[in-house]
């Protein structure tokens, strides 16, 4: 049987925690920033953990 081949889109926008989380970055900050404040930005800038109606679709797309 062959191998699974990873989703290379999703490898590039969700990463594994070590304790298995899925993470993804926020939308919303990377381009029109000059009229944002500054607290929206960094608020922003942080990761999150994927919605579980996400999760089991985004596992599958990274091989897990």
């Amino acid at each position: 049987m062959p191998k699974n081949k990873t989703h290379s889109g999703a490898k590039k926008r969700f990463r594994v925690t070590g304790s298995g989380k899925i993470m993804r970055e926020q939308t919303g900050v990377r381009h029109l920033n000059e009229h944002k404040t500054s607290t929206r930005k960094r608020r922003l800038s942080s990761d999150v953990v994927v919605d579980a109606a996400d999760v089991r679709k985004a596992k599958k797309l990274l091989g897990r």
